[in-house]
């Protein structure tokens, strides 16, 4: 008889295996290596989430939850409008400590545009966002069932991100969102 799965023990691999993945990327991620890093073995990794593919998904969605939890707990609490809530998300996902969530982020889509069968939940990269900005841009959304507002905010927000990223033109990219500001105003 088989030793019974440990639900703990897992939860805690997951969250070393994100914090290893955000930290070292996906590109030629390999268990044996990661299970090295994380004390562990390939043999229990595989245990604890049946496939590598399985253990990329958990990864991949857990770094999307704590991106989400954070950001929902960085917007202003008070009556903010939503120039300033959409200031102070900027500030706070392009900012540098955020560097490799962004990167990760970027990976996961470039990958998946050439290998999509790697991920099969891939669209849950961008729709697990459209709680916490539609939650956030509530007051200028069409009705309670509005994605559309979340989508416009985080392709402006993305775009930004991704000129960043490969740039690094801090200056043109806090002014491009200056100016879409400006444009929100007229």
């Amino acid at each position: 008889m088989g030793r019974p799965p440990d639900p703990a023990r897992r939860e805690r691999t997951l969250a070393r295996a994100t914090d290893y993945v955000l930290g070292h990327g996906l590109a030629g991620l390999s268990l044996r290596p990661l299970a090295a890093a994380l004390d562990t073995s390939p043999r229990m990794l595989l245990y604890d989430f049946g496939s590598k593919q399985e253990l990329v998904s958990a990864v991949l969605a857990e770094a999307r939850r704590r991106g989400g939890a954070r950001l929902a707990e960085s917007l202003p609490r008070e009556a903010a409008s939503a120039e300033e809530r959409l200031r102070g998300i900027w500030a706070w996902i392009s900012a540098p400590e955020r560097a490799a969530f962004v990167r990760l982020f970027f990976e996961v889509h470039a990958d998946g545009l050439v290998h999509p069968e790697n991920y099969p939940n891939q669209a849950e990269a961008i729709t697990d966002w459209f709680d916490t900005l539609g939650a956030a841009f509530r007051d200028i959304a069409v009705g309670p069932d509005d994605t559309v507002t979340p989508t416009l905010v985080m392709a402006v927000i993305r775009g930004l991100l991704f000129d960043l990223t490969t740039t690094s033109d801090r200056r043109r990219t806090d002014r491009a969102l200056d100016r879409f500001c400006e444009l929100l105003r007229q």
